[in-house]
């Protein structure tokens, strides 16, 4: 079994791979638009904004895969229970990452070095979904 991370958003989803290319350096291995995949696959009629929107995504942040999709027809929530955590190798790696990753976003944790972690940082991006950053390093 593999379990891959995978983050809907409604009409934002470009944008996001855009925002995670410049915090995480990610790799896009594929994108589907809406009006690039069968219609078969869902049942309603979509607009022209909708076609647009991305069907499905997959890319890498370091070697962990991710989905990502625009949703048709549920509003994604947000969620601060479930989030992905990124271990860099740097803290200045995990400070650039949350200078992108901050604006419009919400701080849940300071950037700080903890007991496990020499930088860390937790928080909300603009899109709604949690972010741990970190660092393995105990040492300052």
């Amino acid at each position: 079994m593999i379990v891959t991370p995978t983050l809907h958003f409604h009409g934002q989803c470009e944008e996001a791979l855009g925002l995670y290319q410049q915090a995480f350096d990610i790799r896009i291995d594929f994108i589907l638009h809406y009006n690039d995949a069968n219609q078969r696959d869902w049942n309603i009629e979509l607009s022209e904004e909708q076609k647009g929107y991305v069907y499905h995504a997959e890319a890498y942040i370091g070697e962990q895969r991710i989905m990502l999709a625009d949703e048709l027809e549920l509003h994604p929530t947000d969620s601060t229970s479930l989030f992905l955590t990124v271990t860099f190798d740097t803290a200045s790696q995990v400070k650039k990452a949350y200078e992108v990753l901050k604006a419009g976003g919400t701080i849940i944790h300071p950037l700080r070095s903890t007991t496990y972690s020499s930088c860390m940082v937790s928080l909300i991006d603009k899109f709604g979904f949690r972010w741990g950053l970190m660092t393995e390093q105990t040492g300052i």
